[in-house]
């Protein structure tokens, strides 16, 4: 077996696997050229520059009086939100999570964090004076998403007498929904909120059975599939502007902020997307090498989720699309085009990071090789110029590490000789990318630089991202037995691993592995240490949260999910 060099002592294990879960391979069809970004064809995910031509028209008509108007809402929520701070009425409360259910947070940290800090303080001295659930479950959860040390024994309060959740809850729909959010912040170990998960959410579930038309089972059902925590609020965002509106006096204000904030961001993630796509062009490879995928848009969608669209962060957001760029080709290099022994020697040639490796390689994979030093180098020099840092060392390992981890996959299915689940899960968590990118992310953000934090401080939480990746990667190509086998999957091992196990048994226990990574991975985020409020973790934990949109598909339309609302995002289009 390979080694693992490099990160394997900063993220995990010493052991590897071979297909990123950025780049999933049923996903994989080849390039044919750039097309429009949702026209005909299959490549949707395909973008063409000219459709990113900055925004809109009423923008470049009078943009002064537009920002105008934008900053006025802006203070006029922030008066609101102020106003609302002063008394301790719920209310605050849900205003402060539609903010945040709108992607605008990071314009009212400082008054969120005094609101908070302030509630806190009255929970700890008494216990919570809102007596519903909707409303000890909404202060509970904003006060743990801030870092807030909050016991979940308040929730004994709504149980019986026999130590269970009390059955008349059940015409609290509000009030279940609320706590069916609180329970996926949960840690490991607080068996409260794994009650609470089991008991919102059977009784949600009957609810919408039995209400199937209505607008609140449409709620509940979007609750269901995508929870708060474990989604994107710049990408969700258009189902829950449907409902702001009718949130009291503010809402209307805050409903129009958002929209403009939507087309402000807009402009800024079409300029990048535009100045990428240029990139792109100029690299010659998708040409060259006609079997890879030429995905452009789904690259920067990653890049574009980790941070929000302030231009301050659009260096990062480029660089790290470049970086995924490079994940998915190589995946393909390794997945449709080489040979194993010519993999064996593209993965001697990165590890050495030279130039001169070049003559060792076939003819194809020169110029990847060369793009891949010449744009990594580059990343590296821009770091070096911003923060004073160069991270050459570790953003090199990166890449030779996860070419170790292809190739051991590789060698896995060429001889015949295949993985325990446990093995194949240590070489996947490497093999999605994710420790690639988040290394990336962490010299980009400039935290190589003598701060508080260090690579070795993010390993658990890193790893917790890899696995969920992986895991949620390979539950959805096995979604039944009729898999082909070729790619492999922590499904199918983990059925080897346990003969008679049947397939929906098998998918139970990843259901399951997947929840048990989220409560880490809470924890890392949640728990109070010195790096939970990090631009960093905040990142990591939006690339857990991506995963579902990104692999789950709209049952109707049988397009990704994320397709829809990128859509919306980026192009202000819907269907």
């Amino acid at each position: 077996m390979a080694s693992c060099s490099g990160l394997s002592h900063l993220f995990l294990p010493c052991s590897l696997k071979a297909r990123p879960g950025l780049a999933r391979r049923e996903e994989r069809e080849p390039a044919v050229g750039v097309v429009s970004a949702y026209g005909a064809g299959k490549q949707k995910w395909n973008i063409n520059t000219a459709s990113v031509a900055p925004t809109s028209e009423a923008s470049r008509l009078h943009p002064d009086k537009l920002e105008i108007e934008y900053e006025q809402k802006i203070e006029e929520i922030r008066h609101v939100l102020q106003t609302k701070g002063e008394d301790e009425s719920s209310e605050s409360l849900v205003l402060v999570d539609a903010i945040q259910r709108v992607g605008l947070s990071s314009y009212y940290e400082e008054e969120i964090q005094t609101l908070l800090r302030k509630r806190y303080v009255t929970s700890c001295a008494s216990i919570y004076k809102y007596d519903s659930l909707r409303d000890v479950s909404l202060l509970f959860r904003l006060l743990r998403q801030h870092g807030y040390c909050s016991s979940p024994d308040v929730f004994n309060n709504f149980k019986g007498k026999e130590g269970r959740f009390r059955r008349n809850l059940s015409q609290d729909i509000r009030g279940l929904m609320e706590l069916y959010e609180v329970a996926q912040l949960n840690f490991q170990g607080e068996y409260i909120l794994d009650e609470a998960a089991s008991f919102s959410g059977q009784l949600l579930r009957e609810y919408c059975l039995a209400n199937v038309d209505n607008n609140m089972s449409r709620l509940v059902t979007g609750k269901l599939r995508y929870p708060y925590h474990k989604t994107i609020a710049r990408l969700t965002r258009k189902d829950f502007l449907q409902d702001v509106e009718g949130i009291n006096g503010w809402g209307k204000t805050l409903r129009e902020l958002a929209v403009m904030d939507l087309r402000k961001g807009q402009s800024v993630f079409q300029g990048e997307l535009a100045h990428i796509s240029k990139w792109w062009d100029e690299l010659g490879l998708a040409k060259k090498l006609k079997l890879v995928r030429n995905q452009l848009l789904k690259w920067y969608t990653w890049s574009m989720s980790a941070k929000a669209s302030e231009e301050s962060t659009t260096k990062m957001r480029v660089e790290l699309t470049k970086s995924v760029a490079f994940i998915y080709l190589i995946d393909d290099i390794f997945d449709v085009v080489g040979t194993l022994d010519e993999l064996i020697i593209f993965t001697e040639a990165v590890n050495k990071w030279d130039y001169a490796a070049i003559d060792m390689l076939p003819d194809y994979m020169k110029m990847c090789y060369r793009a891949l030093l010449d744009t990594t180098n580059r990343i590296g020099h821009e770091v070096y110029k911003r923060h004073g840092y160069d991270p050459i060392d570790s953003l090199k390992t990166s890449w030779g590490s996860l070419c170790n981890a292809y190739l051991m996959e590789a060698k896995w299915f060429a001889s015949g000789d295949l993985p325990t689940a446990a093995k194949y899960l240590e070489n996947g968590k490497v093999s999605t990318g994710v420790y690639v990118v988040l290394v990336h992310l962490f010299f980009l953000l400039g935290l190589g630089n003598g701060g508080r934090i260090r690579l070795t401080d993010v390993s658990e939480l890193a790893s917790c991202v890899a696995t969920i990746l992986r895991l949620w990667d390979d539950l959805g190509s096995a979604k039944d037995e009729h898999q082909d086998g070729r790619d492999g999957s922590y499904t199918e091992y983990y059925r080897n691993d346990h003969p008679g196990l049947s397939m929906a048994q098998a998918r139970d226990h990843v259901i399951h592995a997947i929840a048990s990574e989220w409560k880490s991975l809470n924890k890392e985020c949640f728990g109070l240490n010195h790096f939970s409020a990090s631009h960093f973790t905040r990142a990591a934990l939006n690339f857990a949260r991506i995963v579902p949109l990104m692999y789950g598909y709209d049952e109707n339309k049988q397009l990704p999910v994320l397709e829809e609302h990128v859509k919306f995002i980026l192009f202000n289009q819907t269907d």
